[in-house]
């Protein structure tokens, strides 16, 4: 049996995706360089190598040891505000890191990859809910690397034996129900964690940045996704390329959006924290709605989010937190 290879396996999303390989049977190869993964979130069983990706001799290394059949391409800056700050760190990690990995996969004939994407490649959306042939035009350096990332590797598909698939998702959530794994970003930029800080006694309070936004109750609305209904996605798109199948985008969320208010309200119910709440300036460029329609993704893929209850999403993340008050640190 040939090894999944996951870059990013040690954060978030790519560790609760290494679980779900490895429930499902798979062996898994996790490579990360720990900048702001957490060693204590890879699975037991998957083999670990410690580097960078934009390291070619490394990753050479790691296709020459390893019998690899597919990627699963997590590794990447991710926060928007500091893409803005910092333009050419996400240009140098997630463009260039990508080009490293794309020229070693090429040269070690492995034509299969899956990668994370985000609902931020399509900047302020035309509809709602947001389909994959919407236009993208992101409007934070973060999204921009992402849509360069998908454009990369369409490109090297057309000139090389490789297909992929990119998943854009919307606001990932919750923690794997074993309590093992959790969300520990530092500094912490997510709504839900920020919010389960207030109960945890290491913030005053919650800020909500706008409340004359144009819904229902004058706060962002979101599209919230559980992050082991995300890893199930990862599974079945790498499935989907083991059939044959061509290259594809699909979006990955609920499909249902709940204000920030909403959220809130929600969580101090499931903490039984009153969790005070502060109306601070809007952010620039937060638009108003971000709403996802995932109907290619449960067609096409067959996949199905388990976790779509807004409590239970926040009952499996305060489960994980209350017992990881400093994240993996505590």
């Amino acid at each position: 049996m040939k090894s999944i290879l996951v870059l990013g396996g040690a954060g978030y999303i790519g560790s609760h995706t290494v679980y779900e390989l490895i429930d499902n049977g798979k062996d898994v190869v996790v490579v990360d360089n720990l900048q702001t993964g957490h060693k204590e979130a890879i699975h037991p069983k998957a083999r670990f190598y410690q580097g960078d990706i934009r390291d070619r001799k490394f990753m050479d290394s790691v296709f020459e040891k390893e019998d690899i059949g597919g990627v699963i391409h997590f590794a990447a800056c991710s926060q928007v505000g500091e893409s803005m700050q910092d333009p050419l760190k996400y240009y140098n990690n997630n463009l260039y890191g990508t080009e490293v990995v794309l020229e070693s996969m090429v040269a070690h004939g492995i034509d299969k990859i899956v990668f994370s994407s985000t609902a931020a490649t399509y900047g302020e959306p035309e509809n709602i809910p947001i389909v994959e042939t919407d236009a993208t035009v992101p409007t934070n350096c973060y999204g921009e690397t992402k849509l360069s990332m998908e454009k990369m590797m369409k490109w090297t598909g057309v000139a090389h034996p490789l297909r992929y698939v990119a998943l854009r998702y919307f606001n990932a959530c919750g923690c794997h129900p074993n309590g093992l794994l959790g969300e520990g970003h530092d500094p912490e930029t997510h709504l839900i964690p920020i919010i389960l800080q207030v109960a945890n006694g290491t913030r005053p309070s919650i800020s909500i940045f706008g409340n004359d936004y144009d819904t229902k109750d004058g706060t962002c609305v979101r599209d919230y996704i559980h992050v082991c209904d995300l890893a199930t996605a990862h599974i079945l798109a790498l499935e989907y390329l083991m059939e044959g199948k061509e290259s594809n985008v699909f979006n990955l969320g609920n499909g249902v959006g709940f204000t920030v208010s909403e959220v809130i309200e929600c969580t101090r119910k499931v903490t039984g924290h009153p969790i005070p709440a502060v109306i601070a300036p809007r952010r620039a460029g937060d638009p108003s709605t971000l709403i996802a329609s995932s109907q290619k993704a449960k067609e096409v893929l067959h996949w199905n989010p388990k976790y779509d209850s807004l409590e239970t999403i926040i009952e499996t993340a305060w489960n994980w937190h209350k017992q990881h008050i400093n994240g993996y640190n505590s």
